[in-house]
């Protein structure tokens, strides 16, 4: 039976990053645009965060059960490692998907943005369906497209209309940011599963791509989220202190770009969540110095 700390640990904390970020930029493009809504802000972090841990229970759980999970390094795999019931990760997750779900209307009661209604629907059938159900589309290639959608601009959009009614450019290009970021934390977890995964038989974007390929993927995608800092800035110049979040992800830069492999990509991982945040963060904080400065 999994301890608590397994438990903790299954629920993948440093994923918990991306799951703030969009939260967090999107607020910065509501205060840009007008005055944000904190209550509204909070409940967002709470749903946003039930979906993420409900998404990382469920991918533990359809990996484990189809054995993809069984030789992989990195965090804990509670079913994958024997260290709890299958049903009870399944329940974890729908567990989480549940609470995220009573968050997320009491987030559009108060909000009283009804079209973000089934538009969360949406995200927990694509957090179900990325490893769940007969037809996964995270073994097709397709898990980095979800989670830039999902992650990226439903997140940061969703948010920024659930406190203005209003979804801008600078709210756009802040999504676009984000998106690149989440969609390369999966493509460096799945840089590190290539091996794994090839031999079960999961046909990853990394797997179809190959070693080099994957690499440079996830270099472009931080590439990406500077130039959408760029954009940013067209809207409102002190958004460039987004750019100060380029120290966060640096040596992760040289780490993929090197070679690293194996576990020497685990730390990447980290530092890609971590990196997400601090860009959400940075510019939130650029958009707060121009609104006090007006």
């Amino acid at each position: 039976m999994a301890t608590y700390q397994e438990w903790v640990a299954g629920a993948r904390p440093r994923t918990l990053f991306a799951a703030i970020a969009p939260v967090v930029i999107g607020t910065a493009a509501a205060t840009q645009h007008s005055d944000p809504d904190y209550a509204i802000a909070v409940l967002a972090a709470v749903v946003a965060l039930a979906l993420q841990v409900g998404v990382n229970y469920a991918n533990d759980y359809s990996d484990g059960i189809r054995g993809t999970d069984d030789s992989r390094v990195g965090p804990v795999r509670l079913v994958g490692q024997q260290l709890a019931d299958p049903k009870n990760v399944k329940a974890a997750a729908f567990l989480s998907f549940g609470f995220g779900a009573i968050a997320g209307l009491a987030l559009v009661a108060l909000a009283e943005a009804w079209i973000l209604l089934p538009i969360g629907l949406a995200s927990i059938w694509a957090g179900w369906k990325y490893t769940g159900g007969d037809n996964p589309y995270g073994y097709r290639g397709l898990g980095e497209v979800f989670v830039f959608v999902f992650f990226g601009l439903v997140a940061t959009l969703g948010t920024l209309y659930a406190q203005t009614g209003a979804v801008t450019w600078f709210g756009l290009a802040a999504a676009v940011g984000v998106g690149a970021i989440a969609s390369a934390i999966l493509v460096v977890n799945n840089l590190r599963d290539i091996p794994t995964d090839t031999t079960s038989g999961k046909q990853t974007l990394a797997v179809r791509l190959g070693d080099r390929g994957t690499r440079y993927l996830w270099l472009g995608l931080i590439v990406v989220s500077v130039l959408a800092v760029g954009v940013m800035a067209i809207w409102e110049v002190w958004a460039l202190v987004g750019l100060l979040s380029v120290a966060a992800i640096w040596r992760a830069i040289q780490l993929v770009m090197n070679g690293g492999e194996g576990r020497r990509l685990v730390p990447v991982l980290g530092a890609t969540g971590k990196y997400e945040l601090v860009y959400a963060v940075t510019v939130l904080v650029g958009v707060l110095i121009a609104r006090a400065l007006a």
